[in-house]
């Protein structure tokens, strides 16, 4: 499916996005300008990523490293019946995570 997918927000705005093609057989009716509407509302198809970064943060967090700061990065598409897919960047998938470490606060920092 190329074109676009409409999404529609909580409070009825309509969000527009590119669309990712469909890999199973089902078909959707499109309107003649290749827009789409899709099945389920914006924050609705963002549910799985939400779910999806709170497992790795915790997953992270919870391990022995205890980092002071994490970031995590993910493309994510959006799609018509899916919803949010985690999108790949590589043949392998595309997740970026970045864990930081702030210096001791009760280790003093001396100048040479």
């Amino acid at each position: 499916m190329e074109g676009l997918v409409e999404f529609k927000t909580g409070d009825g705005t309509v969000v527009a996005v590119e669309a990712v093609e469909e890999q199973h057989g089902s078909q959707l009716v499109s309107r003649s300008d290749g827009t789409v509407q899709a099945t389920r509302t914006f924050e609705g198809a963002l549910v799985g990523v939400r779910a999806a970064a709170e497992s790795a943060l915790r997953v992270l967090r919870d391990g022995a490293l205890k980092p002071d700061g994490i970031e995590i990065e993910f493309g994510v598409k959006l799609s018509a019946e899916t919803g949010a897919i985690i999108a790949k960047g590589t043949a392998e998938g595309h997740l970026v995570v970045k864990l930081t470490w702030s210096p001791s606060s009760q280790e003093p920092i001396t100048s040479s």
